[in-house]
Order: C-alpha cells, then structure tokens, then sequence
C-alpha cells in the first residue's frame, strides 16, 4: 500500500480564520485508490516548520503534498523553505508564468497586477521543477528525493483541486475495481449494527469505519475489491433501512430514491433556514426531482406562503406537530411534488421554554393523501442543532419516498 501525508500551510488555518479542505479533499481521494494517508498535518507560516515538515517525511512515505504559502505577500514562505531544505537558488520559470499571463492579457488591470507578482510568483528552487497553474496565477514546485514525490501547491481549493488532478492523473482516474465501499444506514444505533454482521467487523482482511451521525451509521468498508463486494452485498442483505449502492450522501439516496419513484419532492424550512434545500441543490441534476424549498423563518411567512392557519400559530406556536403538518401539506401544494418535509424548532441559543426547550425540532410530512409530524430534542449547539435537523429531515422523506407511505 502506497502511503502519503498532506500538510496545509498557514496561520489562518491554525487561528480558525479559515476551515482547512484541501487535506480531506485529496485524502478521499487517495484512500478511494488504496493509498494510506499517515496524517494530515495544519502548520503555520514560518520557514524552519515547513523545512521541518520536509525533513520529517520525505523518504518515509510515497508522496508528500503541500498547500499554501506561495502567493506574493510576506506572509507567503514556502518557495524560500523549499529552496533552503534543497541547498539551492530560486530562479524564475517564465516560461510557464507567461501561460499563466495569457490567461488575463485581455484585462489590462489583471495583467498589470499578475506580471508585478512575477516576483515571487514565477520564482522556483533551481533544484525543483514548476507547476503550472491551469486556473490560478502562482506557480507549484516539484522534487523527487529518496523515493518521495513532493508537491508544494496553493492553497486556494480550486488551484489546489486543479493542480492535483493534473499533476496526479492516475488518482483521480475512475476504476471499476472498487478498494473501498459505503452503506449508510438507517434508525439503528451503531451497537446493534456491529452485531448484526460480525462477519464483515471481525474479518481481519477488511478495515471497516464506523461513522455514527444521527439518524444515521456509516459504514467504511475496505481491503481487495473483491472482498469489498462480498462484504457490502451481505452488509445491504442484513438491514432494512440501508441507502442504495453508490451513494455518499443523504442527500444523494433521496434524489436517487425519487428518481427511481418517479416523484417529485419539495420542503418548507423554518429553523434550518434553507440548509435542506441546499443539501439537494448542490448535487448535479437534482432539478429533475426537487421542486423547491420555502424558508419561512417568521409565523406571517408561514401563513402567507405556506398556509399555516393563523389559529394554528395562536393555539400551537410555530414549533408545533399542527404546525410541522401544515407547513409540509403547503410546501407540496405551492411546490406541485408528490412528497413534502418540513421543519421547525428551536435552534438556539435563546428562545426556549420548559415546554420548548432548545434543540425541539418539529418534522412535518406530508404526500397526496396525508400528512404527519414527529419531534426530536437535538442536542448541541445552534449549529449542530440544524445540521442534526437536516440529516432526521432527509432520512424521514428518504424513508417515506423508499416505503411509498409518511412515517411508515
């Protein structure tokens, strides 16, 4: 098994200023190939961290790959660390700087500013090669020493997604012969999942994850293909509530669900304030099935949009089962779908009551023939609260659609 370490550049990812993606975006990748990532590493901008990164793991794995620090401000030190651990000289590669140039030589302004950065940004370690950069404008460094390939690339995610996919084909390349498989499922906890297929947890030629996300287990399943298929069939034979093969995500199974129904779908959402609705829109294609989302975060957006009955909202309130049922019968309605969800609760961290109290969350359904609800008090913070909301909201029309009734 080929083994890689991916190291991410920068003291706005230490300081929380911005999320780090590229490690995880590079490292599904690699494990979807069988590749073992050792670990993926966050340190700051400072010359002997990076020469000590470099130290650290070149030749004890296969391929090492940095993002970040290679743009033209002072902060930006990684050509200076690349050129200092490799003993040599920084020459600029103009060549493949002025195919970067041609990209903006029609916006005079962009022009000017990409040629002023020439200096750092065309600048490589004599020692090393450079890296085209097909979308961004500073050049990606490259060595091989001891067996290891290493990459220093920019740490913006699409440079950094371009780059990889150019420098490194064969990872991304598609194969039929999967190393690795996903089976999500459903309304069990973790537990009563392990033991119901010791035969796929104990085999000692398969590496199995267990990703427990409420109301969901995840399964990551892998080893040789072969015993990866065997392994997932008898996995998808033992359980009721497990999303079709290939998918990755909630989201996808619903889609994939109402597709092969033939419905289509649509939600209202209160507390979540648009996050479903953004979960089904950001896979391709999802336009065919999904229909819309309503975000009526205040009562008088319930009424006039949805339909929720003014009495409803007195006698009830908002965060309520009646309420739950006639913001999903609405949704479905004004939507022209075959199936609708709906949420609304108490996110937090004010608002609620000894009644009500933060984390209630109501979940409407509804189809052509009726409608439902059902609670949930989700722990956690605000944010953990809609996101957990999001997952019982896709799960429960996931089930419905899969069932051809709500709340089977």
């Amino acid at each position: 098994m080929k083994s890689a370490v991916l190291i991410a550049i920068g003291d706005e990812l230490l300081s929380g200023v911005r999320q780090e993606k590229n490690g995880s975006f590079m490292a599904w990748h690699l494990h979807d190939k069988g590749w073992e990532v050792k670990t993926i590493e966050v340190i700051s901008d400072e010359e002997d961290e990076i020469i000590n990164a470099l130290a650290r793991w070149t030749g004890k794995v296969d391929l090492l790959i940095f993002s970040g620090g290679l743009g033209p401000t002072h902060d930006d030190k990684t050509r200076y660390a690349f050129a200092e651990f490799l003993d040599c000289d920084l020459a600029p590669n103009n060549e493949l700087y002025d195919k970067v140039l041609e990209r903006v030589k029609d916006d005079p302004r962009r022009y000017e500013y990409t040629e002023n950065c020439r200096n750092p940004q065309a600048y490589i370690p004599v020692k090393a090669s450079a890296v085209f950069n097909p979308v961004g404008f500073a050049l990606g460094i490259k060595f091989e020493m001891n067996g290891t390939k290493v990459l220093a690339l920019p740490g913006v995610p699409m440079e950094y997604q371009a780059m990889t996919m150019q420098e490194l084909p064969e990872i991304f390349s598609h194969d039929e012969n999967n190393c690795w498989a996903s089976v999500i499922i459903l309304g069990l906890p973790e537990v009563d999942i392990v033991k119901k297929i010791p035969e796929v947890i104990n085999n000692k030629d398969l590496h199995v994850s267990i990703l427990p996300a409420s109301p969901q287990v995840e399964l990551i399943i892998r080893g040789a293909p072969e015993l990866v298929a065997e392994a997932e069939k008898f996995t998808r034979e033992k359980f009721v509530d497990v999303t079709p093969k290939g998918c990755k995500s909630l989201a996808e199974a619903l889609l994939m669900e109402a597709r092969m129904k033939d419905v289509k779908i649509s939600c209202a959402e209160s507390c979540t304030g648009g996050l479903v609705g953004a979960s089904l829109t950001e896979i391709a294609g999802s336009s065919d099935v999904f229909n819309g989302s309503a975000v009526t975060y205040s009562n008088e957006a319930k009424h006039k949009i949805l339909g929720v009955k003014n009495e409803t909202l007195a006698n009830f309130g908002a965060v309520s089962e009646e309420c739950a049922c006639e913001m999903a019968s609405g949704a479905r309605k004004i939507y022209d779908a075959d199936f609708a969800v709906s949420i609304t609760g108490i996110a937090g961290p004010d608002g609620g009551s000894k009644l009500k109290p933060v984390g209630t969350v109501w979940f409407g359904l509804a189809d052509k023939k009726s409608s439902g609800a059902f609670m949930k008090k989700l722990p956690g913070n605000r944010d953990e609260v809609r996101i957990r909301a999001v997952r019982f909201a896709l799960a429960e029309l996931w089930r419905s659609i899969h069932n051809g009734k709500i709340l089977s």
